[in-house]
């Protein structure tokens, strides 16, 4: 089970493909909650695509329509889409798989507002599936463990913002997606396969996409410090 879903980057499109229909919950801009879905994408946008006067909902909605994925979760990011990272987590006998793409520049740090437009944007959306089926209240706890490993690899970054030790971005996002049918897990905690797996997932992959993010903004600031 290295891999449940296949990935296909067509940009401003990267797309996560289920063989079969899953259970996911997230807090998407497009399809939030708990939803079946068969796949989850990646918008990629720029300032330029969303102007002051636009609508963003119907901006990246008419986006999302003329792709033909209506029927996906979709976490939008200003992030190149290309950095994606996928890491996989076996635990005993329970398989967890991250695909994450992460961006700082948009970052925070939880309790406050910084309030600082960012130099470039940047954001991370996060997509964690379980090979066993959860409970509703599962699903709250994988979503928990989730956020848990992706801020301590951000904190593990040492990254700082206005003085501030930054948490996350102002719009990351985390899906969480589960098989349908089955004997449903209750649990999904530090002390089970389950959050084990989750963890180890969520940790390496977004590990990995901050390392490519900051290699790039260092990459950034070189060209412009020469030009």
């Amino acid at each position: 089970m290295d891999k449940p879903f296949s990935i296909t980057l067509a940009p401003p499109f990267l797309t996560a493909t289920f063989a079969q229909p899953q259970r996911v919950l997230s807090w998407s801009m497009l399809r939030p909650g708990m939803v079946i879905a068969n796949r989850i994408a990646w918008l990629e946008v720029r300032n330029a695509d969303l102007p002051a006067d636009a609508d963003p909902f119907e901006v990246i909605g008419k986006r999302v329509s003329d792709a033909g994925l209506e029927d996906a979760v979709v976490l939008v990011t200003s992030r190149d889409i290309r950095r994606h990272h996928h890491h996989h987590a076996p635990v005993e006998n329970v398989h967890a798989n991250c695909l994450t793409t992460a961006g700082l520049s948009n970052s925070e740090r939880v309790g406050t507002r910084l309030h600082m437009p960012p130099p470039f944007a940047g954001t991370i959306n996060t997509l964690v599936h379980l090979s066993v089926p959860l409970t509703e209240g599962g699903m709250l706890e994988a979503l928990s463990i989730a956020t848990e490993a992706r801020t301590t690899a951000i904190l593990e970054a040492g990254l700082y913002r206005g003085g501030k030790h930054i948490t996350g971005t102002g719009t990351d996002c985390i899906a969480i997606a589960s098989p349908i049918g089955g004997p449903a897990q209750p649990y999904a905690g530090k002390h089970t396969a389950i959050g084990e797996a989750i963890g180890a997932a969520a940790y390496h992959a977004t590990v990995a996409a901050i390392d490519d993010w900051k290699t790039d903004c260092a990459e950034l600031n070189a060209a412009m410090r020469a030009s």
